[in-house]
C-alpha cells in the first residue's frame, strides 16, 4: 500500500504531512501506518522515512477546519524512535510553521496579498496558532532567506503566534498555584528497568511548573549545580535525573492520573539560567549581553538542539511571572508587553515577544520562523504482516549467492 504526504521543514523540524483524506481517522489504525510508514520498531528508523532524532521524527494530519474562525485543523504525531509507538499528547510549533505554508500552498488557504494568515487549530491540545506566511507579490515561495538558529539554510519566512496559550492542557496558567516551589525529585538513582542510573544532582530543586503553549516544569540551574548553558553533550549526562524531575512534576500538574505509568513526553522539562559566554553548536560565540536568560530543553529523552516553540512559549510567558525561575534568571520580569525575551540556546538566540498582556498573562506569544517544503512524495508502507523479519543469522536463499565468502 502507499500514502501520499509531503516533507516539510518548520523552523529546527522536519515533519511528514499527510492530508486527512488519505489516512485512517481511527486512531489505532493512523498509529500502525506511522510506525510501518517510519520504521519505528528500528532504533535507526533505517526501513522507512522517520529521522533518527526527535525532531525528525515528526508528523501531522492536516485538513480544512469546520471551525468558524479556524482555517486548518491539524493532529500532531511524535513518532517513536525504535519503540514502534507515536506519542499524541503534545503540540509542536516547528511544525505548525510548515503547516501554515503547507495550507498555502495546497489550496486550504486563498493567498490574500504580500502577507498571508492562516488560523491553525491543533488538535492534541486544543491550542489555537496564528501563522503569517510571506507570500510576496501574491504567490507561495518555494525558498527564502529567513534563517533561525539551528540551520543555516534560508526559508520562507513565516511569523507564528500562539494566541491565549495559558492553560491550554490543564486549564490553568500555574496548576500547582505557585510561580516557583521546591521540588523533591528524589536523589540517588533512578530505576529504569533492570538499570539503576546514578542522578548525581541535589534531591531538591526550585522549579516552576506553567502550562503555555504546552505543560513545562522549568529547572532553575543554580539550584541544581548547573549552568543552564551547558552543551548538548552534558545536558545529556542530565537526562535521568531531569527524567525524573518529569515524573514527579507530572501528577503535581495534574498530567498524570494515579497509578498511571509516566510518559516522556509531557511535562516538557529543562533548565534555565543567567546569561552567561557560550558557544553554540555551530561554533558561533555568544556573549552574555547578547541574550537575557539561558535556557536547555529536552525533546523526549534527548537534548533538544535549539528549544521547540512551545518551549520558548512558557519560557516568555514563565518570564512576566514575579517569583518564577525565569524571572530569577533575568533578574527581574521578563518580556514586557510587546518587548522581546532574548532566548540563549544551544543553536543561538532565539527572540519571543509577548503581547496584549493582562494580569500577567500574555493574549499573544509570537516567534519569527522559516519553513520550507521539501518534497511530495508518495511513501510505500508494507501491509501488517505481510513482512515478517528474518530469523537472526538466517540467509534469504534469494540473497544467498550475493554474499561474500568469508575465508577458512
Amino acid at each position: 500500500m502507499h500514502t501520499p504526504a509531503t516533507l516539510v521543514r518548520g523552523g529546527t523540524s522536519k515533519c511528514w504531512l499527510f492530508s486527512q483524506v488519505h489516512v485512517p481517522t481511527d486512531r489505532s489504525e493512523l498509529e500502525k501506518l506511522l510506525v510501518a510508514a517510519y520504521g519505528s520498531t528500528d532504533p535507526v528508523v533505517l526501513d522507512g522515512v522517520g529521522g533518527a532524532t526527535p525532531t525528525t521524527s515528526k508528523a501531522a494530519v492536516v485538513g480544512a477546519s469546520p471551525e468558524p474562525g479556524v482555517d486548518v485543523d491539524y493532529l500532531f504525531a511524535q513518532v517513536g524512535i525504535g519503540t514502534g509507538t507515536v506519542e499524541w499528547t503534545s503540540n509542536c510549533g516547528n511544525c505548525a510553521t510548515g503547516i501554515a505554508l503547507y495550507a498555502v500552498a495546497k489550496g486550504l488557504v486563498p493567498i490574500t496579498g504580500d502577507h498571508t494568515r492562516v488560523v491553525m487549530r491543533n488538535r492534541n491540545t486544543g491550542a489555537v496558532l496564528e501563522g503569517t506566511v510571506d507570500t510576496v507579490g501574491g504567490v507561495v515561495h518555494e525558498f527564502g532567506d529567513q534563517t533561525v538558529p539551528g540551520t543555516r539554510a534560508g526559508g520562507v519566512a513565516v511569523g507564528l503566534t500562539f494566541l491565549s496559550p495559558a492553560g491550554g492542557t490543564t486549564g490553568s496558567l500555574l496548576p500547582t498555584g505557585r510561580a516557583a516551589e521546591e521540588l523533591r525529585a528524589g536523589a540517588g538513582t533512578l530505576r529504569a528497568g533492570a538499570e539503576e542510573l546514578p542522578l548525581g544532582t541535589p534531591e531538591q530543586q526550585r522549579v516552576t511548573m506553567v502550562d503555555a503553549g504546552a505543560p513545562v516544569v522549568l529547572v532553575d540551574a543554580h539550584s541544581a549545580g548547573r549552568t543552564g548553558a551547558g552543551t548538548p553533550d552534558q545536558l545529556r549526562a542530565d537526562v535521568p535525573w531531569l527524567r525524573v524531575v518529569r515524573h514527579t512534576a507530572a501528577p503535581l500538574m495534574g498530567l498524570l492520573e494515579p497509578g498511571a505509568a509516566p510518559g516522556d513526553a509531557v511535562p516538557k522539562v529543562g533548565l534555565v539560567g543567567p546569561a552567561v559566554p557560550y558557544t553554540t553548536t555551530l561554533g558561533e560565540p555568544v556573549a552574555a549581553e547578547d541574550y537575557d536568560v539561558s535556557v536547555r530543553m529536552l525533546s523526549m529523552n534527548a537534548p533538544h538542539p535549539a528549544i521547540g516553540l512551545t518551549s520558548a512559549v512558557a519560557v516568555a510567558t514563565a518570564s512576566l511571572l514575579k517569583g518564577s525561575v525565569v524571572s530569577r534568571a533575568v533578574d527581574g520580569p521578563g518580556a514586557s508587553d510587546g518587548g522581546w525575551l532574548r532566548l540563549g540556546t544551544p543553536a543561538g538566540v532565539v527572540a519571543v515577544r509577548c503581547s496584549d498582556v493582562h494580569d500577567g498573562v500574555p493574549d499573544r506569544v509570537t516567534v519569527q520562523r522559516a519553513a520550507r517544503l521539501l518534497a511530495d512524495a508518495r511513501i510505500y508502507v508494507p501491509e501488517p504482516g505481510v513482512r515478517k523479519a528474518p530469523e537472526p543469522g538466517r540467509i534469504s536463499p534469494r540473497t544467498a549467492g550475493l554474499q561474500p565468502s568469508v575465508p577458512g
